[in-house]
């Protein structure tokens, strides 16, 4: 079974037309985060002559996770909110905008906050861009764009969002996103892709992060019994951080202009039930149920179904290899050698 290093390395053999970053600059914004940060440490663990700016409001945060690359001449951290314009002149042929407010604590606390994040982010990055060299953006938005309904869902479907409810803050704002990037495309020319992840999970997520993947891995290293404050039976895609990090490689490198696509592992659909029980079972524990708080069911998702299609990603040549239950043993063993 793979360590979570080794298949950052491997994920940075993958079959894709590297030659296309050589002797650029790459901008990866919420480096500090989940998706971001292993984006970060695939680029820099190939050899390479391009250089990686990883890009976060976080330094300390920064300064741990990226301790390997501090050396490194080609690795470049600095702080930034894309909530504001983007102040440099250092010309990023490539952005990969993955910064956002994706925990549900965030959804319940700060809305307004969230929104902003979303669509400045977009306005600011995609303005720094056409004015210095920029020959594409891949823009992480998210699967929850699609709402609710009991379909396998397309890129060219819809479902249900109540607009109404603070919850849809996160995915209203990443449709109104996602349609600045190609109103972008259309009236001035950009280039820019699209990546849709559905639910991932992975090692490294920051300490404020309370998606349901990382309280149940924060029970069981605690020497805890999962908690769960739901009855677990909405169903879900899901996808190994490393695996949904090489998919957006494909869409930033082979994608084409304009065009979304789903990332996720079609090898992974189950109830976050079975997700609790499985993480709780390969470490001893059990899962127990308890009633949530009003305060806490503010932040619930009201989407009960979500499940993607991922032919329009595999037509481009991605695909998965490994048990995705060994994929989450990795992920805890990983959590568990930066908690001991």
């Amino acid at each position: 079974m793979a360590t979570y290093s080794e298949d950052i390395l491997r994920a940075g053999q993958a079959a894709l037309p590297w030659e296309k970053l050589e002797g650029c600059n790459i901008l990866v914004t919420g480096a500090t985060g989940l998706i971001g940060g292993c984006l970060v440490e695939i680029l820099m663990g190939r050899r390479h002559t391009y250089h990686v700016y990883a890009a976060g409001r976080n330094e300390q945060r920064a300064r741990r996770r990226f301790a390997a690359f501090a050396d490194e001449e080609t690795f470049h951290f600095f702080k930034y909110d894309v909530s504001e314009p983007l102040q440099s002149e250092i010309p990023f042929h490539y952005v990969v905008h993955a910064a956002s407010n994706a925990s549900p604590v965030f959804f319940k606390n700060n809305p307004v906050e969230v929104i902003k994040a979303n669509v400045y982010g977009v306005s600011n990055l995609m303005e720094y861009g056409l004015s210095h060299g920029m020959r594409r953006m891949l823009y992480v938005s998210t699967g929850e764009i699609y709402g609710e309904d009991k379909r396998v869902f397309s890129e060219t479907d819809s479902g249900y969002v109540d607009c109404a409810k603070v919850r849809s803050c996160y995915p209203s704002s990443k449709r109104a996103a996602e349609t600045l990037c190609v109103s972008y495309s259309e009236e001035y020319g950009a280039d820019v892709v699209i990546a849709r992840p559905c639910h991932t999970y992975g090692p490294h997520f920051t300490e404020s992060d309370n998606r349901v993947f990382c309280q149940f891995i924060r029970n069981v290293l605690r020497g805890e019994d999962i908690v769960m404050k739901s009855d677990g039976l909405q169903m879900r895609s899901w996808c190994y951080v490393v695996d949904c990090a090489v998919g957006l490689l494909y869409i930033l490198l082979k994608g084409e202009n304009g065009n979304a696509y789903n990332v996720a592992d079609p090898t992974s659909t189950f109830t976050i039930r079975e997700l609790a029980a499985t993480i709780a079972e390969s470490n001893g524990k059990k899962v127990v149920f308890e009633n949530p708080t009003d305060s806490e069911s503010k932040s619930f998702t009201a989407i009960s179904h979500a499940v993607f299609s991922t032919e329009k990603l595999e037509s481009l040549g991605w695909k998965l290899n490994g048990d995705w239950r060994e994929k989450l043993v990795a992920t805890v063993d990983e959590e568990k050698r930066e908690y001991l």
